[in-house]
C-alpha cells in the first residue's frame, strides 16, 4: 500500500485527526508522502502498531507486531529462505492445526498456494507485519558474512562479471556501505565495511582477480591500460532478477602487489531520509528547519570523512527542493542524484574546480547553494559573499568539531565580519552503531562500573540510576550486537553575542564555552541521550566520541 493511501486511510478511518494531517502536511510541505507518516510517528500522534493495525484492517487480514513478538531463529529455519526472502513472509506462528505467515504485502499473487506444501493439513493465515519489522526479521536468514560469491569460485568455471555480481548482491544482502579489493601476493581479499567496521568476505584466487580489476574499470570508464596512476569513475549496478539499483563510486590505486580498488556504495534510499531518520534530535531538527527557512545566510556542517555531512546536506536539500526554489550544487563526486536539482561534478581536468564553478553558479540565478566543500581560502570566500549577496548556501568542512570550524575558516584569511554575518549555524557530527533492536537487552550498572568507563557519571545519569543497554549478538546482526548506524550532533547557532566574539578572533574554546552557556550540547552529550534511550552502548559512544570538554 502506498503512501498516500495509507495517509487517505488513516483519516478515512479516525486513526489522525484532520488538524493533525494539515499540520503534518505543513511540516513536511515539498516533501513526500512518507515524510508526513514519519512525522506522525515521531511526533506520537500516531503509533507504528496503530499505524500497522489499520494498514492490516485495509487489507482484511490480522496484525502482527514482529518488534515485540520476533521470531526464534528456530521457527526461522522451519520455513526456507529460499521462500522466506523474495516473497518477504516469515513464519509467525504454529501449532498443531494452525499456521501464521506474517508479511508486509498480504496480497501477493500465489503466496497461500506456494506455503501450501510447507505445511501440510495446516490451516495458514495471512497477517501483516510493518516493512520494517519485516526487514529485520528476514536478515535472521543471513549467516556471519557467509557470502555466496565463495560458492562460485568452487565451482569448474569462474567468469568475471558472475563472481562480480554476486559480491555486490552480497554487499547489498550486508548493508555494505564499502566493497575493498585488496590484492596479495597468492589471493585478493574482499572486505565489507558494515556499519562502519571492515570484515573479510571472502578471497579471490590471483589468477582470476585481473579479469575482475578489467571488468570493473571497463564498468566505471576507466582505462585499463593504465597499472601505475590512481583512476577514479562510477557505474550503476542492477541485479539480475531487477531487485536491485545501486550505484557505485570507484577508486583504483596501484600498490605493491598491485591495484587496489574501492568501491562506495551510493545508497539511493539515502534521497528518501528525513533528519530524525539520521539521528537529528527533535530539539537540533528544529534548529535545522529554522536555518533552511532564511532567504541567505550559510549552513556549515563539519565532521570527518564518512562521517554522514553528505547525508544530511542531502537531507536539507530535500526539504528545500520545491518548483519554485532554483537549487544548484557543485561536488566532487556527485554521489547522489536528486529530480529537480542540478547538479555540477567538480572536474579538475577542464579547471572545473569548486572556486571556479561556484563563481559560475552565483551567475546562474540561484536561490540555494550546495558547495560540496570548503577546502581553501578562494571557494571559502566565493561561498561567504554567495551567502552575504541573497544566497543561501550549504557546504561541509573538515574540522574536529562545531567550535573548532570558526577558527579554522579565519585562519583561512577569510574577514571576521563576513563570517559573523553570514553563518547561521555551525553542525559537527559523527557515525555511530545501533543496538540490533531483535537481541537488544538492558542491564543495571553499578556507579564503580560505569565510573570505570566515565568521569563523573552522575553529571550525565539522573539520580545515579545506571540503566543501560547492549545486544546479545544474533543471526540478524551477525552476532556483533549491533545493526546499522546513526548520527550524533553538536549545533552551535549565530546569536548577537556569538557574533560579537567572532570579530574578536576566539579561540575554538572560547567559542564552545560561550555556545555551552546558551545551550549547545556537546556530541558526547547528544550521545548519552542515545545510550540512556537504548539507542546505542556507552562503548561504542565513548570508541566515537569521547568528553573532550
Amino acid at each position: 500500500m502506498d503512501s498516500a493511501k495509507i495517509k487517505e486511510l488513516l483519516l478515512q478511518e479516525n486513526y489522525v485527526s484532520a488538524d493533525d494531517m494539515k499540520r503534518a502536511e505543513a511540516i513536511s510541505v515539498g516533501r513526500s508522502d512518507d515524510a508526513v507518516i514519519s512525522y506522525l510517528l515521531r511526533e506520537k500522534l500516531i503509533t507504528k502498531q496503530l499505524l500497522g493495525q489499520a494498514i492490516a484492517e485495509a487489507d482484511k487480514v490480522p496484525f502482527v507486531d514482529l518488534e515485540k513478538h520476533m521470531p526464534s531463529s528456530e521457527a526461522l529455519e522451519k520455513l526456507s529462505a529460499a521462500i522466506a526472502v523474495p516473497n518477504r513472509a516469515i513464519l509467525f506462528s504454529e501449532d498443531d492445526q494452525n499456521v501464521t505467515i506474517a508479511t508486509d504485502d498480504p496480497g501477493r499473487s500465489g503466496l497461500l498456494e506456494l506455503l501450501a506444501p510447507n505445511f501440510p493439513d495446516k490451516k495458514i493465515t495471512i497477517a501483516y507485519a510493518l516493512t520494517e519489522d519485516i526487514d529485520v526479521a528476514l536478515a535472521g536468514y543471513r549467516k556471519p558474512l557467509a557470502t555466496r560469491f565463495s560458492e562460485i569460485l568452487k565451482a569448474s568455471k569462474k567468469f568475471a562479471p558472475e563472481i562480480i555480481d554476486q559480491i555486490l548482491a552480497d554487499a547489498d544482502l550486508y548493508h555494505a556501505s564499502d566493497i575493498h579489493f585488496e590484492p596479495q601476493q597468492k589471493d585478493a581479499v574482499v572486505r565489507f565495511r558494515v556499519d562502519g567496521v571492515l570484515h573479510e568476505a571472502g578471497r579471490i584466487p590471483r589468477e582470476y582477480y585481473e579479469n575482475i580489476l578489467n571488468r570493473i574499470k571497463v564498468q566505471a570508464h576507466l582505462r585499463i591500460d593504465e597499472h601505475f596512476a590512481a583512476q577514479d569513475g562510477a557505474f550503476h549496478y542492477t541485479s539480475a532478477d531487477g531487485g536491485t539499483n545501486s550505484d557505485f563510486r570507484v577508486s583504483i590505486i596501484p600498490i605493491a602487489d598491485g591495484e587496489k580498488i574501492a568501491l562506495r556504495a551510493l545508497s539511493a534510499y539515502v534521497r528518501d531520509l528525513a533528519l530524525a531518520d539520521i539521528g537529528v534530535s527533535a530539539e537540533h531538527e528544529k534548529v535545522f528547519l529554522d536555518a533552511t527557512r532564511q532567504p541567505f545566510n550559510l549552513i556549515l556542517v563539519t565532521g570527518p570523512t564518512g562521517s554522514g555531512k553528505t547525508t544530511l546536506l542531502y537531507s536539507l536539500v530535500k526539504i528545500l527542493n520545491r518548483p519554485e526554489v532554483n537549487i544548484t550544487t557543485i561536488e566532487d563526486p556527485v554521489e547522489y542524484k536528486i529530480p529537480g536539482v542540478n547538479q555540477i561534478q567538480v572536474n579538475a581536468e577542464t579547471n572545473l574546480t569548486f572556486a571556479s564553478g561556484l563563481r559560475s553558479i552565483v551567475r546562474q540565478d540561484p536561490d540555494v547553494i550546495l558547495v560540496g566543500e570548503i577546502r581553501d581560502n578562494e571557494t571559502g570566500e566565493i561561498a561567504v559573499n554567495a551567502a552575504l549577496t541573497g544566497h543561501l548556501v550549504l557546504s561541509t568542512f573538515h574540522a574536529t568539531d562545531a567550535a573548532t570550524a570558526i577558527p579554522r575558516l579565519l585562519d583561512m584569511n577569510i574577514e571576521p565580519f563576513l563570517l559573523a554575518s553570514t553563518i547561521v549555524i555551525v553542525s559537527a557530527q559523527r557515525l555511530i552503531r545501533m543496538i540490533c533492536p531483535s537481541c537488544r537487552f538492558s542491564h543495571e550498572s553499578s556507579l564503580s562500573e560505569v565510573g570505570a568507563l566515565l568521569p563523573d557519571p552522575k553529571r550525565y545519569f539522573d539520580e545515579g540510576k545506571f540503566i543501560l543497554y547492549r545486544g546479545k549478538g544474533c543471526n540478524v546482526c551477525g552476532g556483533t550486537g549491533f545493526r546499522g548506524r546513526t548520527g550524533i550532533h553538536e549545533i552551535i547557532r549565530m546569536t548577537k553575542e556569538m557574533r560579537e566574539l567572532i570579530l574578536k578572533h576566539p579561540s575554538a574554546d572560547q567559542i564552545w564555552n560561550l555556545a555551552q552557556s546558551q545551550g549547545s550540547r556537546s556530541l558526547f552529550e547528544d550521545g548519552i541521550e542515545k545510550v540512556k534511550a537504548g539507542v546505542t552502548t556507552l562503548e561504542e559512544l565513548l570508541r566515537v566520541a569521547p568528553p573532550t570538554r
